[in-house]
């Protein structure tokens, strides 16, 4: 077994390796840029060394400066985690001739399948369902548009050696093809180092589902069944589950037997992953190949009861695997959400800056029988670079069952705490209570169809704007009965509470009558319904539970003004508690409108914008690009909502601008 292993990454997946490793008693080694000088997986691990600036093309993908870090450390394995230099067979072969042993698939399979032309080729020959496409290499941008065109609207167009959902476009028209096919290229550039695109039919209503198969250097290769990863944005995987709620065993068997006879037809050993679209009648197409560990590798681990990493560790050190397939039995159902530094108000724009708060829910088994597990890289206090990927935390459920472990994930959203940053924390929870979604009903458009308009948030049904009014009323009643308290008697007088209230969420106005009771309050309608409001909510406290008629419900609270501000289950809302008085005076002050800002473009993230398409003077038309910011490793196009002229370019390419920074104005 090895001595020690650098990690040739950062952030979760970094952390994620170094908890095996010391696990099995083996030393780990961190590499860091300057962003990272205080990330957690280097404080983790046994030994780091700094390997230059923040962004990754300086550091974190500069093969001699990881060989560099090994010779300075001894290490004598090294485990590349995902992205970065896990897929790049150059690095593979350079630790190959320091005598370094790389904790992943041999060469050859990282050349066959991470390239996806070739894959793609390889898999038609071992009989791998394929999908229709163009495989050959594309020059130009008029080039795809013409194979486009021929192959037939939708297409995808793809970086060859891309993955994580980077230089990936959809086209559905020729002007989207020529664009994604730029975009594409240039951020497979940035990314990978390989600007290589390829192009493919875009099957609709698909199901994105991927094999996870395991093999060691004897010959020996299984599947660990599958992951159902449909919902997605921008290409990018944000739940993920396993086993899939669609898949039948005759399919799931047939799946997996064709990724073992991909993976054999490669040698392939290690962890890796073969990706599927599934259509609605359950045909499957060969996608890609992932050599690598991927993101969403902890559900595989919780139905399995298998820990990836040491498996890649114990065949990576020569050992033979110690089952065979009949072994594999899937027990359970989880569910992952992947937490982003992404404003889901804002279309998922990256977010960055300081984790003012960061309480994820206590890991391990609950009194209920259900598993809590969340994979992270980062702490309260740490920052969210504009460098490197925006994932904040994996947060992982298991249950006996598929509703029970979506239920636990609901739960485990409400008591997971972030603050300082945009983050899609209530886009998930909202995805947790859409019938939809428990239904199993799952497609890579889920996110478009669901959410037509973008994300606005989850506007509560008039049941749960009850329960979210008693909660307040809870609140100001304890409130209440505090200020009471640290008033004291004053002569013959005491403050004293009222009974009477009406709780105001926007439009909704409830009149109550409330008293404080030994654990909480009491709160009762005006159409005489009560409901009693147990609670361990104190002043201070921004996360609590309500128990409304000993329905539990993790709520996180905000003192705002004169509001409480609730944030439960993708809702998020302010309530006033005022007296009927105050409450008849307040409806009729006139509500304060937004600034008008139609005539401006504002930087709509944090990032550097690399491209000023127009001019002062420019007439622009709707649809029409404008400019090109990039953050977190992502081109992000801005086009122009209306025909306007341009009456002024406040900013040159080049620079870098924070949130709702003015880009241009116009007449």
């Amino acid at each position: 077994m090895f001595k020690k292993i650098l990690i040739a990454n950062r952030g979760e997946i970094a952390c994620r390796v170094i908890r095996t490793a010391k696990r099995l008693g083996i030393a780990t080694v961190a590499v860091y840029s300057d962003a990272d000088r205080d990330a957690m997986h280097v404080r983790m691990a046994d030994e780091a060394v700094y390997i230059g600036a923040s962004p990754s093309s300086q550091s974190y993908i500069v093969i001699d400066k990881i060989l560099d870090a090994i010779r300075k450390t001894g290490a004598d394995a090294v485990h590349p985690g995902y992205g970065f230099l896990s897929e790049n067979a150059a690095f593979a072969e350079a630790l190959e001739k320091e005598g370094i042993v790389f904790i992943g698939p041999p060469v050859g399979a990282i050349q066959a399948m991470g390239d996806k032309i070739t894959s793609k080729k390889i898999a038609a020959e071992a009989d791998v369902s394929t999908v229709p496409g163009h495989m050959g290499l594309i020059e130009d941008a008029e080039e795809a548009v013409r194979i486009s065109t021929a192959i037939g609207y939708p297409v995808m167009i793809k970086a060859s050696a891309g993955g994580g959902g980077k230089g990936m476009r959809i086209a559905w028209n020729d002007i989207e093809a020529r664009e994604g096919f730029q975009s594409s290229k240039n951020e497979a550039k940035s990314s990978f180092g390989d600007d290589r695109i390829f192009i493919e039919k875009f099957v609709t209503e698909p199901r994105h589902i991927e094999i996870q198969v395991l093999g060691d250097k004897h010959g020996n290769t299984l599947y660990l069944g599958e992951r159902e990863c449909s919902i997605q944005r921008r290409n990018q995987k944000v739940i993920e589950e396993a086993p899939s709620p669609f898949l039948d065993e005759k399919t799931r068997r047939a799946m997996g037997e064709q990724a073992v006879a991909l993976a054999k037809a490669v040698g392939y050993h290690s962890a890796g992953t073969v990706e599927f679209i599934v259509d609605g009648e359950r045909n499957f197409y060969f996608l890609e190949m992932n050599t690598r560990l991927q993101v969403e590798h902890p559900v595989t681990e919780l139905i399995t009861g298998l820990d990836l990493v040491e498996q890649m560790i114990r065949v990576a050190a020569g050992e033979e695997l110690a089952f065979s397939q009949k072994d594999v039995k899937l027990d359970g159902w989880a569910i992952e959400s992947r937490l982003y530094a992404e404003d889901p108000y804002r279309n998922f724009l990256p977010s960055i800056g300081r984790l003012t708060r960061y309480r994820p829910p206590e890991e391990g088994r609950r009194d209920d029988g259900t598993v809590i597990r969340n994979d992270t890289g980062v702490f309260e206090g740490g920052e969210i670079s504009m460098y490197y990927d925006p994932m904040i935390a994996k947060l992982c459920t298991w249950g006996p069952d598929r509703a029970t472990a979506v239920e636990a994930m609901a739960s485990a959203l409400d008591d997971f705490e972030v603050e300082g940053i945009g983050h899609n924390l209530p886009f998930l929870s909202a995805v947790m209570q859409q019938r939809r979604f428990r239904e199993g009903r799952l497609t890579t458009a889920y996110i478009a169809e669901e959410f037509t308009d973008g994300f606005q948030g989850v506007v509560p049904d008039e049941a749960d704007a009850r329960k979210l009014a008693a909660v307040a009323v809870a609140i100001n009643q304890a409130l209440q009965e505090r200020a009471s308290q640290i008033s004291g008697t004053i002569g013959n007088h005491r403050r004293v509470v009222g009974h009477d209230w009406v709780a105001s969420l926007g439009d909704r106005h409830f009149a109550v009558t409330a008293g404080a009771s030994a654990d909480g309050a009491f709160v009762r309608f005006a159409d005489e319904r009560a409901v009693t409001v147990a609670t361990d909510w104190t002043p201070g406290r921004t996360l609590a539970t309500f128990n409304i008629d000993n329905w539990p419900m993790g709520v996180k609270v905000d003192l705002v003004g004169t509001g409480i501000r609730l944030r439960w289950r993708g809702i998020d809302v302010i309530v006033r508690v005022r007296t009927p008085r105050v409450a008849e005076l307040a409806r009729l002050m006139p509500k304060k409108l937004p600034p008008d800002t139609s005539k401006m473009l504002l930087c709509p993230m944090p990032g550097v914008v690399t491209l000023i398409a127009v001019k002062e003077g420019d007439t622009v038309e709707a649809g029409q690009a404008i400019a090109v910011v990039e953050a977190m490793k992502m081109e992000n196009i801005l086009r122009a909502e209306k025909r306007a002229t341009v009456k002024r370019v406040a900013i040159v390419a080049g620079a870098s601008l924070a949130v709702d920074e003015l880009i241009m104005e116009f007449e």
